[in-house]
């Protein structure tokens, strides 16, 4: 399988900074994988699992927020957070759950606490579920 350069670069710094096979994100209309030779393409991420495949490897991370682009074959991936799968800490990503959790079951909180906490328990289960996949 042929590669493509990669980068992947968040608010805290450079993740990622070389050749890969394919990159599998999540944007706001769905999966995507972009392999070599993909076209020009821009998109904004959504939350979820992205899946990096080098020649030597696959490396799942969570992935929150921003935006993924090719440019001449080239990718970049700019979200606003991410986490390799073995670097989450689950204990972590768990209490967040269980907060987020409390907040959605109070009797009357309101339309924005709602809206915070929804998007935390979805952040936290995405990190569980990503680290479930941590390499042995």
């Amino acid at each position: 399988m042929k590669d493509f350069p990669l980068k992947i670069v968040t608010p805290a710094g450079q993740v990622f900074d070389g050749a890969a096979c394919s990159l599998t994100v999540r944007t706001t209309a769905g999966d995507v994988t972009l392999l070599a030779g993909h076209c020009n393409y821009v998109a904004p991420l959504g939350m979820g699992q992205a899946a990096v495949v080098t020649s030597e490897t696959r490396r799942l991370g969570a992935c929150i927020g921003g935006m993924v682009s090719v440019v001449e074959g080239a990718v970049t991936l700019v979200p606003t957070t991410f986490e390799w799968a073995e670097d989450i800490d689950v204990d972590r990503a768990k209490a967040s759950e269980e907060r987020a959790k409390s907040v959605l079951e109070a009797p009357d909180p309101s339309d924005m606490d709602l809206r915070m906490a929804s998007a935390r328990l979805k952040r936290a289960l995405i990190r569980q579920n990503v680290a479930a996949h941590k390499p042995k």
